[in-house]
């Protein structure tokens, strides 16, 4: 039988990259859905695999094609009846060399195309043969996606803001996502109602360059992200919110001073500043300073005491001298961070540092490794410093034995603590009385809700 004739087509998506990839992964299930596709956890079976892609690591295209060869037996272990489907970023930035390499995928998708995928796999189906769509087109796909259909869970993430303007010499994100393009206000607060209503207790709103946000407001002007968050933090039910990933070159004062007035915005910031040498900061294209940086955290922890951040670094960019991998570690050193992501450089192809010298593989290394043993530090301590402290805790659902239940801090940590009810939720105070590497555990203080 025909996987167009069946009522129920079985669908699995593989989702690689960021955030960003996850929430588009659930829109595409959803755009899916009134086809008759239902997601399962395997690709054995399935009637259709997307592999929904991220381009921002070295290697990601050809880990792509590794994958998809697997792809390939399972495909023709079904007489070639199911469907693959590339998405995301490598699809953007490879799709011609893609479908030449791995003739038997049926579509390369886009990330902005993802509403035209009933259209495109129509076409598959009248014999148009493998189908490309990495247009970026006139119409925004977030006016054309359906209301999202399943629970996103008790913290769940919502897309604002998609693309990015400052062409980073390292960074393929302009060319994979397009321009800056910001949603309206009345769709995501809508969309925030939903998640809500669902059982959603905390929202992480994000774009690759999220404090960028730029929406129109449903009376005609354009909103900022501080107006935006505040408008969301009257939902009732929504008891707190974040935003990733940001630039320091927007936090506005009006976004500093609403981690003060809004006491549903959490203490925690992710705040990528890459570099701590102005000259490599310079080369990246980064459109600020080390200082900059430092005034934003230093501003930040006046309005908000409790604040806390973590960062992205890349290291070993063309033309970093031991000076500048040095100032890197000073910034580092002073600012102390609660969590930090850190990389070595690897040339992303059409970006402008990829044709730049490049710095040895054994020097870039070698400064990785000292770099991410004081990052190991800091975090460590910052868990420890938890410990003996009663904070609140959202629970997300069970722990991992009998008898626990687990949740996430101010600061998102995961906090587990032994409980005979089920709190799923709920806002409770907790006793940390451990730190380890990557979670707290905790004393339940407390039967009645606490205010965040």
């Amino acid at each position: 039988m025909n996987v167009t004739d069946r009522n129920t087509r079985r669908l699995h998506i593989v989702t690689h990259g960021c955030q960003m990839n996850v929430y588009d992964s659930a829109r595409m299930a959803d755009v899916l859905a009134p086809l008759g596709y239902s997601t399962v956890d395997s690709p054995e079976g399935a009637d259709m695999v997307i592999m929904n892609t991220c381009h921002i690591r070295e290697r990601a295209a050809e880990k792509v094609f590794s994958a998809l060869g697997r792809l390939r037996d399972l495909k023709e272990a079904t007489g070639n009846r199911m469907m693959i489907a590339v998405t995301g970023c490598v699809a953007q930035a490879e799709g011609d060399i893609l479908l030449k390499r791995a003739p038997y995928v049926d579509m390369v998708v886009g990330p902005q195309a993802y509403h035209r995928l009933p259209e495109l796999i129509a076409q598959v189906h009248r014999g148009k043969g493998a189908v490309i769509d990495t247009d970026f087109p006139v119409e925004k796909k977030f006016d054309f996606l359906p209301d999202a259909a399943a629970p996103q869970g008790v913290i769940a993430n919502l897309t604002i803001q998609e693309g990015c303007d400052k062409f980073c010499s390292f960074c393929v994100v302009p060319y994979t996502r397009g321009a800056e393009a910001s949603r309206p206000v009345a769709g995501i607060v809508a969309e925030a109602r939903r998640m809500v209503a669902q059982g959603t207790r905390e929202i992480a709103l994000l774009g690759q360059n999220v404090n960028a946000y730029h929406g129109e407001g449903p009376d005609g002007r354009i909103w900022s992200l501080a107006r935006l968050l505040s408008e969301l933090a009257e939902i009732p039910g929504l008891s707190r919110l974040r935003y990733t990933t940001s630039h320091p070159s927007d936090m506005t004062e009006e976004l500093i001073l609403a981690h003060r007035d809004n006491p549903a915005l959490m203490p925690f910031l992710h705040l990528p500043v890459q570099s701590g040498s102005d000259k490599i900061l310079a080369a990246m294209n980064r459109k600020h300073k080390a200082d900059d940086f430092r005034r934003i955290v230093a501003r930040l922890r006046e309005v908000r005491p409790d604040m806390a951040f973590t960062s992205d670094f890349i290291i070993g960019h063309p033309g970093e001298s031991d000076a500048d991998f040095a100032a890197t570690m000073a910034l580092v050193r002073e600012t102390g961070f609660a969590l930090a992501y850190s990389f070595n450089y690897s040339p992303r192809p059409g970006t402008p540092a990829a044709g730049l010298a490049q710095i040895a593989d054994e020097v870039k290394n070698a400064r990785l490794y000292e770099l991410q043993a004081e990052l190991r530090r800091q975090q460590d301590a910052f868990n420890a410093a938890t410990v003996g402290l009663n904070t609140p805790v959202l629970f997300t659902g069970l722990g991992r034995h009998p008898g626990q239940i687990a949740g996430r801090s101010l600061y998102a940590q995961p906090v587990v603590v032994d409980s005979p009810v089920e709190l799923t939720g709920e806002i409770h105070a907790v006793k940390i009385t451990q730190a380890n590497p990557n979670s707290l555990l905790g004393t339940l203080l407390d039967k009645e809700k606490i205010a965040a």
